[in-house]
């Protein structure tokens, strides 16, 4: 379809355009074929129940009913983003003509961290230089890092790369640097410009002071230089522990007095950690952001805010031009409440093996939601008009203080006493007390998954956001590793979600009664996730287990529905692939997509039920997780290589192995009934099944088996899904066949 031109003014180019994928027709049509054929499979469910005879046979129909009624409705979740995805494009050479680079709206940056031990603070540095860093006027910049673990050992990192900072921004602007993260610069190219041996060695003093300091656990005395460090670090007195500490608010660069080494005005660079006690809820990542929202709308108050991962830097210093292209335009202004830019990773292994992309979540999805009402926030690479965190577009919802609101103006420099003092008021454990914070205003609480349940909230009251997928990607991070952490992730993300399903503010209906019916089904496709583990589990158990009793659950090869059960097969798989190849993915990629959303089924998706289950029950559960962001040189070579890692006992690995010995058994048993000339016409589906589930095993196989490295399956999973495994083979054969 051809593009439709958004333009800024009628006398004006277009800042941006926009148009429907050319494949949206061929995805209408085929999701009426598609669900015709869905409800011909009801309908046989339905005639197989009719005429069963045993209460085997029945229970066995009505099971494989429930499964197909969840991967029914899954797909119809999965088909709202397909009806109208859509693609942008921005023309920044534009904004000059719209408006000048005096005018640009000031930007405040938030950037959370919670634990320097896994989350190094080194990281957290290259972050925050990459975001200073941009091609944007310096001192509309304001950089907010949010230490929720109150270390001075970041706070340390903070200070030595505000000194870098000073050198670090003039060599990115003189010598038109695209990668402005250090780590990521020096990795590539850093010795090619002129002075760039200088400068990295200048990175690596401080890179190896600051990981010294964290290895130790304290500071050297003698790496503090002036009074202002001492003042800083004296604050962790004898009492002060990341549980129970006051508000350290530190301003480490000032836009008004600091200057780089070419006199241009610095970028501000605060430093906060709120004020914690055990007696006050603190509300996560959530509460970190709010704490940031008002601390910034006391010191800065920019009309635009970025929220950003630690570990997510700026790949594209012309990022913020992309944005302006969109929030410039009067035509969109009025409701525009944020642009979400896909989250990208570096060091991803050629396959991919631990789908860590998310492809379809950061990339696929939101394209398709774009056609909508918008891509759903994803906690990172997001730039947020400041006034949608307070009320709808028409009805805001204002704080009490009136230096809270978005369009208060700050007039006094940000380390006056008086602003440091409301900085700290704001940032204290008990001001949201009797207030809107987290229900009305700001970022939203009550779920782990605080990005999806805040972007919900939004999108509810009337706000519509924008994606942009740019050829570049604007922001590049680190991905999970290994296979526990890249679990433990996603299980963290269920039970945030689950929160989410099992409150008032459910997607399909308070999302579809405010937001219409695809976005409502478009945000219940994320919240649903967890549900996943219903069909996974029972088309990985009960055709296998079926198979060893010689009980046909699928239709014979030579009948006409066992077609219906192809079609659906593969017109689902082919045109998921189809969609992930289209996003600049390969065929292998795709593949190991597919072994993990199976994986995810077996593992997190069901064990984030049953942790969100005993949250639910009143008892006490380990709360929010931080991803392991420290990378291990073995578990790295391994990753490089494509091969899984099984080191840590987990329990999440007990049903993988305990499937991939339920499978290898049932086509075993398969085998031999095929050589002993028994007729396995109406078992062939059930064979077919536990070849694929064979299939996507192997990693398994070799890491329970054959494996000697340090990654290979704990002996304990081993003994113990084997054990699993047998008994339920063994049990399956006591149960009569009638």
């Amino acid at each position: 379809m051809s593009p439709t031109p958004h333009p800024a003014t009628a006398a004006t180019p277009p800042l941006h355009t926009s148009h429907l994928l050319r494949r949206t027709t061929i995805n209408r049509a085929f999701a009426i074929i598609y669900a015709s054929a869905i409800l011909a499979l009801l309908y046989y469910h339905l005639l197989t129940l009719r005429h069963s005879t045993t209460f085997i046979s029945s229970a066995t129909t009505v099971i494989l009913l429930v499964a197909d009624i969840v991967l029914a409705f899954m797909w119809t979740t999965t088909t709202s983003f397909r009806l109208f995805p859509t693609d942008r494009k921005v023309f920044p050479e534009n904004l000059g003509k719209v408006i000048e680079k005096k005018d640009f709206p000031a930007l405040d940056i938030f950037i959370c961290t919670a634990d320097p031990y896994k989350e190094p603070p080194m990281n957290v540095v290259n972050t925050a230089l990459s975001l200073m860093a941009y091609d944007y006027p310096p001192e509309k910049i304001s950089v907010y890092v949010s230490d929720d673990g109150g270390s001075e050992l970041t706070l340390f990192a903070f200070f030595e790369a505000a000194k870098f900072a000073k050198i670090w921004l003039p060599f990115c602007r003189d010598n038109n640097i695209t990668d402005r993260c250090p780590e990521a610069f020096f990795r590539s190219n850093g010795i090619t410009f002129s002075d760039g041996a200088k400068i990295k060695s200048m990175y690596e003093k401080m890179r190896i002071k600051v990981e010294s300091v964290v290895e130790r656990g304290n500071i050297n005395p003698e790496y503090i230089t002036n009074e202002e460090e001492q003042i800083a670090f004296n604050k962790w007195s004898k009492g002060f522990s990341r549980h129970e500490h006051p508000a350290v608010i530190q301003v480490l660069l000032e836009s008004r007095q600091d200057r780089d080494i070419e006199e241009h005005p610095m970028p501000n660079l605060i430093y906060v950690s709120r004020e914690k006690n055990k007696a006050s809820p603190h509300n996560f990542k959530a509460g970190a952001l709010n704490t940031l929202l008002r601390v910034s709308a006391i010191m800065t108050n920019a009309p635009i805010v970025l929220t950003q991962d630690c570990d997510m830097y700026s790949n594209d210093p012309k990022t913020p031009q992309q944005m302006l292209c969109f929030y410039a335009d009067e035509s969109i202004r009025h409701n525009l409440g944020y642009i979400q830019f896909p989250q990208r990773f570096h060091g991803i292994n050629k396959a991919d093996i631990y789908s860590s992309e998310y492809k379809r979540l950061y990339v696929i999805n939101p394209g398709g939601m774009d056609g909508l009402k918008g891509p759903c926030y994803v906690g990172s690479g997001c730039f947020f008009v400041r006034r949608v965190f307070f009320g709808g577009p028409g009805s805001p919802e204002l704080p009490e203080a009136r230096e809270l609101w978005p369009d208060h103006v700050v007039k006094k420099p940000i380390k006056s006493q008086e602003i440091l003092d409301l900085a700290h008021g704001v940032a204290g454990s008990n001001y949201e007390n009797n207030s809107s914070w987290g229900s009305k205003m700001g970022f939203r609480y009550g779920s782990l998954s605080e990005d999806f349940f805040t972007g919900l909230h939004q999108h509810c009251r009337g706000w519509k956001s924008l994606f942009f997928h740019p050829r570049r990607p604007a922001f590049l991070g680190d991905l999970p590793i290994t296979l526990f952490d890249a679990l433990t992730q996603n299980r963290r993300w269920c039970i945030g979600l689950l929160e989410v399903v099992f409150s008032k503010y459910n997607p399909l209906t308070f999302g579809s009664r405010f937001m219409g019916p695809l976005m409502g089904l478009a945000y219940a496709h994320n919240a649903f996730w967890p549900i996943w583990s219903i069909p996974i589990y029972i088309y990985s158990f009960i055709p296998q287990l079926a198979l060893l009793n010689r009980v046909s659950v699928f239709p014979k090869v030579t009948d006409y529905w066992f077609l219906l059960y192809v079609f659906l097969f593969l017109g689902a798989n082919i045109q998921d692939c189809l969609d992930f190849m289209l996003a600049q993915g390969t065929f292998q990629q795709w593949w190991n997509d597919q072994r993990m959303w199976f994986i995810r089924g077996l593992s997190s998706y069901i064990f984030g039920f049953i942790e969100f289950s005993i949250k639910r029950l009143g008892i006490a559960s380990k709360g929010f997780h931080v991803t392991n962001k420290v990378v291990d040189n073995e578990q790295s070579k391994r990753y490089d290589n494509g091969v899984f890692e099984f080191r840590v006992p987990s329990p999440m690995f007990v049903p993988l192995a305990t499937v991939a010995i339920v499978n290898l058994i049932a086509f075993v048993f398969g085998i031999l009934q095929i050589l002993k000339g028994g007729n396995v016409n109406g078992l062939f589906g059930q064979m077919f099944l536990a070849c694929f589930g064979l299939v996507n095993s192997w990693p398994i196989y070799k890491a329970m088996v054959w494996r000697t490295d340090n990654g290979r399956m704990h002996r304990s999973i081993n003994v113990t899904s084997t054990l699993f495994g047998l008994t339920l083979c063994m049990l399956v054969k006591l149960v009569p066949n009638a």
